[in-house]
């Protein structure tokens, strides 16, 4: 192959390639209780899904949680931050994404509990996963964002 060629060819692939393939991660924190496995498999599921997420332990964490303004009726799992906002539980990375990339007011997401069938939380066996509400954080009452089915 002549370099004219390989060039052209490398062209070509740089423009055909997803502009996602180069997209640099978006950076995340998250906070968890020290023996959660969970919270280890959702940071591994977001890592997949274009973020770089470093993982805090924290014996704390109901009081970093609640600090960063999540009702005590929307905690879950885990806290994750990203810029100035927070996204408490297991939060599909589509709707982060989302959340991330519209004008708000509000400071995140939340998910309250540990509902199966989120990522990070497969479903049992046999066991049927009900629509799960994605909540807003930083409204004056939790408004629902999405609905995950």
């Amino acid at each position: 192959m002549n370099r004219r060629t390989l060039l052209n060819a490398g062209i070509a692939l740089a423009v055909l390639a997803p502009a996602t393939a180069f997209a640099t991660p978006i950076k995340a924190t998250l906070y968890k209780d020290p023996s959660c496995s969970c919270c280890e498999a959702y940071a591994k599921y977001l890592d997949k899904n274009g973020y770089k997420v470093t993982v805090i332990p924290s014996p704390n964490l109901e009081q970093i949680t609640l600090a960063s303004g999540i009702p005590q009726s929307l905690v879950g799992c885990h806290l994750t931050k990203i810029g100035d906002h927070v996204f408490e539980g297991h939060i599909p990375a589509p709707l982060i994404k989302k959340f991330l990339a519209e004008p708000s007011s509000a400071k995140g997401l939340a998910i309250p509990g540990m509902p199966a069938g989120l990522p990070g939380m497969p479903a049992m066996a046999g066991m049927t996963v009900s629509p799960i509400a994605v909540y807003l954080v930083g409204t004056p009452k939790p408004i629902v964002f999405a609905v995950v089915k």
